[in-house]
């Protein structure tokens, strides 16, 4: 693209203000326009012909794909770049990382970022070459894990998905900001926008910390955190597994002290954890002990910020139930007065702190599944229980309904014109991958073309046709 001289634009500037036409109403809308972008962009020289992801964001690139696994996250603490296996087709020259960990890439991108403020936005593409579901923590590198590297590394300069400007934002409006998006394994990025359960139950204490605990239907125990916030949503901030077992019920007081209890799973055995839940919403968890048999245990702290608990389940042979008296001291709780009990079992799935009301539940949110957990609050009713939106969700030509829902950015190989056309007439931010002939052009084009060969005049010519905004 033809670069103005500096007195140009000044003028221009000062016509503009003499006209009353402000440079933001000048700019284009986001989503009509089109940006020069890379395909496995870290692969540089080694595959195609990009150079290094500095060179290629210096010469108007606003599209960085880097393809992701996490093999070795427990041990490395991060995630790894390459191709078909962590460094396969990584290009280290150039002034690239010499490492392939994730977090030295988006450095390397959010260096180059913070020196041109003025830079049309930037999208940096986590392709998931790996299935993160089964990373059962955030220590083991899950999507909380993704969410706060990306946040690490670039700070106020993200423009996470939750706040996107709503109606048409134009690039000017958005110019210094980088984009995150997250492609690849199917499962994941579902899993992103939603999660499944079955018998969610949930505790809220007086500082407004919140606890959830689930089964899988099939046999494994997971937990949420979270904190109910001024706006009344809760902001989902933990998750992860921590037994086997079905029907869990959790009890948390205001000193972040937990007792969870459940029913196992091929048993009518009754179970309890105790836990820690520390300030960055991650529960320290002790050992499972059996305190009773029984069915559909429920349990609560009978003061706030105390150590005395009520545990009442019903009976595995009718429906009578039972309770138990709890003394929670240090890590195990010492059970005492078991006793018939007249009075209900405690309601697992709503928990009341003061004004505030917390209440999980399982239904379909349009296309989702029926097992698709949800949570009302006193303030707001039907939220997901789910991952920070903090990464874009792309939508891939074949996925299902549920990617396809609110997605802003869409992806298809480059010979898919038909659906990349469809996409861009929808409003659509539409990324063709492989772009690597000027015969795959469409009318409109891509939003992001993403070729190997960014620099050959073909592109270069395109591009430049289609108003490319750098």
């Amino acid at each position: 693209m033809t670069r103005l001289p500096a007195l140009a634009v000044s003028v221009l500037t000062a016509s503009a203000l003499l006209t009353g036409e402000t440079a933001e109403a000048a700019s284009p809308p986001f989503t009509a326009s089109v940006f020069r972008a890379t395909h496995n962009s870290y692969s540089g020289n080694v595959d195609g012909a990009k150079d290094s992801i500095a060179y290629q964001l210096d010469h108007g690139v606003r599209f960085i794909e880097l393809d992701v696994h996490d093999n070795g996250y427990g041990t490395a603490h991060d995630y790894a770049v390459g191709h078909d296996s962590p460094g396969n087709l990584v290009d280290h020259s150039g002034g690239n990382p010499a490492s392939n960990n994730l977090r030295d890439w988006l450095a390397v991108v959010n260096t180059w970022s913070a020196a041109h403020p003025a830079a049309a936005p930037i999208v940096v593409m986590l392709d998931l070459k790996d299935n993160l579901t089964d990373n059962t923590s955030y220590a083991a590198g899950n999507l909380t894990a993704v969410n706060e590297e990306l946040e690490s590394v670039f700070g106020s300069r993200l423009l996470q998905a939750k706040d996107y400007p709503a109606g048409q934002p134009v690039v000017d409006a958005l110019r210094g900001r980088v984009l995150p998006l997250l492609s690849g394994d199917a499962g994941t990025r579902t899993e992103y926008k939603r999660d499944v359960g079955y018998h969610p139950a949930v505790a809220l204490n007086g500082r407004g910390q919140v606890v959830e605990v689930h089964d899988s239907g099939a046999g494994a125990l997971w937990y949420w955190t979270g904190t109910y916030g001024p706006d009344g949503r809760v902001t989902w901030l933990r998750h992860g597994k921590y037994d086997s077992g079905q029907t869990p019920a959790v009890a948390l007081n205001d000193n972040g002290d937990l007792v969870e209890v459940h029913q196992s799973q091929s048993a009518t055995t009754l179970w309890y954890h105790v836990g820690k839940l520390g300030a960055d919403g991650e529960i320290t968890w002790q050992a499972s002990h059996q305190y009773d048999n029984g069915v559909l245990p429920t349990v609560a702290f009978t003061s706030p910020g105390g150590t005395q608990l009520r545990e009442i389940h019903r009976s595995q042979s009718g429906s009578q139930n039972w309770t138990w008296n709890g003394a929670l001291s240090g890590t195990t709780v010492s059970w005492t007065g078991n006793t018939k009990t007249s009075d209900a079992r405690f309601p697992s799935a709503t928990a009341t702190s003061g004004s505030r009301r917390v209440t999980v539940w399982t239904g379909a949110d349009g296309p989702t599944s029926a097992q698709t957990l949800r949570v009302d609050t006193d303030s707001v009713a039907g939220d997901r229980i789910r991952y920070r939106q903090v990464a874009f969700d792309e939508f891939q030509q074949g996925d299902s309904a549920e990617l396809q829902q609110g997605a802003l950015f869409y992806g298809a190989p480059a010979t898919e014109s038909a659906f990349i056309t469809a996409a861009r007439n929808s409003g659509k931010l539409v990324r063709g991958w492989d772009f690597d002939s000027a015969g795959q052009a469409t009318t409109p084009l891509a939003n992001y073309p993403a070729t190997n060969h960014p620099y050959d005049a073909w592109y270069q010519n395109l591009l430049t046709q289609n108003g490319a905004v750098q």
